[in-house]
């Protein structure tokens, strides 16, 4: 397993983080315990979660604090505030504020069984509180022990940048990482968020790499994606003639150097600059080890270059 420092912090981070949004939704307690598990036998030792993870009661991070009970020590726990309950997707309005934010950390820390916080994550931007708000009370959190870095999550490249300045103006602890959807279909980032994080060297923790699921290979033109899965609830979101196209030649280029669309597409994320981690989900312990596996390769520039032609024209 390969670990990067997440920048500025004394975290080394797997190259794959287990990301949790499935566990209580898509798959009971009983198999989310086990995913994890698998997991970190296998050396992915940082999960990532959220209080609406897991379903609209967001299950999530109880099924996550019941799977390190004992082993808190060996793992990276990082979760988030500020998201919509009845959403999951969406800021809640005044999750920025110092009231909010700290009912919100104990909550977490209960569902989660513990007494502190990794990685705390501003689950989306919250466009009504000043974010000097938002940063005052995470420095507080993080003097108190229970919080030891922050984070960011779908934040734009101006609210990157407003928040670097605010840290750096009022002494305060910066955000040390972003997570924004990142494949190589999706590359909107690359044009102004990526340049913000790396002059203010931010770590990039990149979601939805495999395009929930149809870039692992096993969705096919015409043919709909298996009840129960996400790809299938999303109903077509994540599809496309246009996209089937891209792969269909990416699949070509993947016969030829022996890498499946599954690995390709991971390490091509893996590879990108500023990338600590690539978050990816998983419904079963053999899933999680097939990702592991599938990531354990270092795509060469050769390689790159030619995935970038096939998808860039």
């Amino acid at each position: 397993m390969e670990y990067r420092n997440l920048k500025n912090t004394e975290l080394k981070l797997p190259i794959i983080t287990l990301g949790a949004l499935n566990f209580g939704f898509f798959c009971d307690e009983d198999k989310s315990i086990n995913t994890i598990k698998a997991a970190i036998d296998n050396g992915v030792n940082c999960i990532d979660t959220a209080p609406t993870y897991g379903g609209m009661k967001g299950k999530s991070e109880v099924i996550t604090g019941k799977a390190i009970k004992g082993i808190r020590d060996k793992v990276i726990l990082a979760t988030k505030f500020g998201t919509d309950p009845a959403t999951g997707r969406n800021s809640i309005k005044g999750g920025g504020t110092r009231k909010y934010i700290v009912e919100a950390v104990e909550n977490s820390l209960k569902s989660l069984d513990t007494d502190y916080i990794d990685l705390y994550q501003m689950h989306f931007p919250d466009a009504e509180t000043p974010i000097e708000e938002t940063l005052r009370t995470l420095e507080d959190l993080i003097q108190s022990g229970k919080v030891r870095y922050i984070g960011a999550s779908n934040f734009n490249a101006d609210q990157m940048s407003d928040s670097v300045n605010v840290s750096i103006e009022n002494s305060f602890s910066q955000f040390v990482s972003i997570q924004s959807r990142y494949s190589m279909l999706t590359r909107y980032m690359e044009e102004d968020l990526l340049p913000v994080c790396e002059e203010s060297n931010v770590s990039i923790l990149p979601y939805f790499p495999l395009e929930s699921g149809f870039l692992t290979g096993k969705i096919k033109r015409g043919v709909d994606p298996e009840k129960g899965t996400r790809l299938a609830l999303w109903k077509g979101a994540f599809t496309s003639d246009e996209w089937f196209n891209l792969i269909d030649e990416v699949e070509k280029f993947g016969n030829e150097i022996n890498r499946s669309l599954l690995e390709i597409s991971l390490a091509w994320v893996a590879k990108r600059k500023m990338v600590a981690s690539v978050l990816v989900g998983a419904t079963s312990a053999e899933q999680m080890i097939q990702n592991i596996e599938a990531i354990s390769w270092t795509m060469s520039d050769e390689e790159m270059e030619k995935i970038d032609q096939i998808i860039l024209g």
